[in-house]
């Protein structure tokens, strides 16, 4: 399937239906579907042949969004541009990407003017909201040009780890990831989608099984909690998408607990690990509807679930010693753990989280060399430390790299974090390995407080003693207003360390002080 599919699909379960609504004025699914057909027009029009990436760079938007599909009808690839980073990760993402067209927003004009001259192959810039947009437009008769391959999605691959990457989608992935989700989670009924988080990431590609059984996409232009709270409830809304440290700030809302948010049907979450202690809080006073996803930019969303049944034994009491897991591998992904070596191994043994199947990616754009280091021996290796349980439950211990060795000891920092944040006063926190004489590598761990609440740093350290042991307790907890976060909420664990070891005369934090709130 192309992208547009997903649209028509839902077009023919009733054209009149809303599709993107925002500030309560909706664009029926025959009115998208128009605008798609223009739009591809205008591409082609504008000398987009098929095959060329057009990047899009906007907020959450539902014209912006409607753009996707116009995109798809001229054959082209859809580069999703992070509205957040700065000006020179956007150019060296759509120089990367061998960009020749931009659609963008108004509020990025200075940016893209930035930028622009470095970016000889951007032939066609387009802007959505200065007066330009509806002549730019071709006419709105159905129309669609043959794409020249599979490849419908370029997603940027953030850079935590290095320079960025292209990871390349297929619509055999999007189909793939799309078929998981109707399958893993429930859907009754014409559903209504509630996008708070980017577009540009998780949020979007729900919407495209969203949009085979013809529902409804509210967009939110902004991440307001309460507007979320009030938007669920007044207009029944059946399915949204938040990571963890949104709904940590969810719970802390005021407006929550006096809320009808009966209509929902699952509230996923994913994207960073989320602590045990706050997510059955989030059942307890939200429902029985949390639904958790695992996926990667290179197999999107979906390589395990843990539907929202799930989170409940037979009895229906919590299972709670099951909601560390990432749930189980999903029906058309394969999932084994390997050694150091290579070799497989056994249940319950720790090693790297490889993954095979139709959802993982076509490779890395014009990047032979890091495509094949991430595909040897025929599966996808993620990166992430986990093991498979008995009952084929998924746990993800932490990232390779974020692995300490103290004292000849393995120890896993999320692992470390799960237990901190477990404590009523520990909002989020980060746990990484520093350079120590006799260990080899100290554990520290970086704590944020909910606000009003706050204990002693030797308090938390025997907390986590008492649940953890020795070896993995941290040998220090130092205590920041705020951590520092990627653009989509993620705690940078990197960025963290470099602070803890940067002295303080040159200006960073020593392990005494904090840090700067971060932006």
């Amino acid at each position: 399937m192309r992208l547009a599919d997903y649209l028509d699909k839902g077009a023919s379960l009733g054209p009149s239906a809303p599709c993107l609504t925002t500030a309560g004025i909706s664009l029926s699914y025959a009115t998208v579907q128009e605008l798609s057909w223009r739009i591809a027009r205008a591409l082609d029009r504008s000398g987009v042949r098929p095959g060329e990436k057009v990047a899009i760079l906007s907020g959450n938007d539902p014209i912006a969004f409607a753009c996707v599909f116009g995109v798809s009808r001229a054959g082209a690839v859809w580069c999703p541009v992070n509205p957040r980073n700065a000006a020179a990760e956007n150019r060296d993402q759509l120089d990367l990407f061998d960009c020749t067209c931009l659609i963008f927003q108004s509020s990025f004009a200075p940016l893209v003017e930035k930028i622009r001259p470095e970016l000889p192959k951007l032939k066609t810039v387009v802007c959505l909201d200065d007066g330009s947009f509806e002549g730019w437009l071709g006419d709105a008769e159905p129309w669609e040009a043959p794409p020249v391959d599979d490849v419908v999605m370029l997603v940027g691959t953030g850079g935590t780890t290095g320079k960025p990457k292209g990871v390349v989608l297929t619509g055999h992935n999007i189909e793939t990831m799309t078929a998981l989700t109707l399958m893993s989670y429930p859907f009754e009924g014409r559903p209504k989608y509630l996008a708070l988080a980017p577009l540009t990431h998780a949020a979007g590609v729900l919407c495209f099984p969203v949009m085979t059984l013809g529902g409804e996409i509210v967009v939110m232009p902004s991440p307001d909690l309460t507007e979320f709270i009030d938007l669920v409830e007044r207009n029944r809304i059946t399915h949204a998408f938040l990571p963890p440290t949104l709904i940590y700030l969810l719970l802390d809302n005021i407006t929550l607990d006096a809320a009808d948010l009966s209509s929902l049907q699952c509230l996923w979450y994913g994207a960073a690990p989320m602590s045990t202690a706050r997510l059955k809080e989030a059942i307890e006073r939200i429902g029985p509807v949390l639904g958790q996803l695992f996926g990667q930019s290179e197999a999107p969303m979906m390589i395990s679930t843990l539907a929202p049944a799930d989170h409940f034994d037979a009895d229906g009491t919590l299972a709670v010693s099951r909601f560390a897991s990432a749930g189980k591998p999903t029906p058309l992904t394969q999932v084994a753990i390997v050694g150091s070596d290579g070799r497989f191994l056994e249940r319950g043994a720790r090693g790297e989280i490889v993954v095979r199947g139709p959802l993982v990616m076509a490779g890395y754009y014009r990047d032979p060399a890091a495509t094949a280091a991430v595909s040897r021996d025929g599966w996808h290796h993620t990166g992430d430390v986990g093991y498979l349980d008995r009952d084929n439950y998924l746990y993800i211990v932490d990232r390779l790299k974020d692995m300490i060795i103290s004292g000849g000891f393995n120890v896993y920092s999320a692992e470390v974090e799960q237990a901190l944040m477990s404590h009523p006063a520990v909002r989020d926190c980060a746990v990484v390995g520093l350079p120590h004489e006799k260990w080899g590598e100290q554990v520290t761990a970086v704590v944020q407080f909910h606000s009003g609440r706050g204990v002693a740093a030797a308090e938390l350290r025997e907390f986590a003693k008492d649940l953890l042991g020795s070896v993995k307790a941290p040998k220090e907890v130092l205590v920041w207003p705020d951590l520092p976060r990627s653009k989509v909420g993620k705690v940078l664990k990197g960025e963290v360390k470099a602070r803890l070891l940067t002295p303080p005369a040159t200006g960073g934090a020593s392990r005494g002080s904090a840090p700067p709130r971060s932006a």
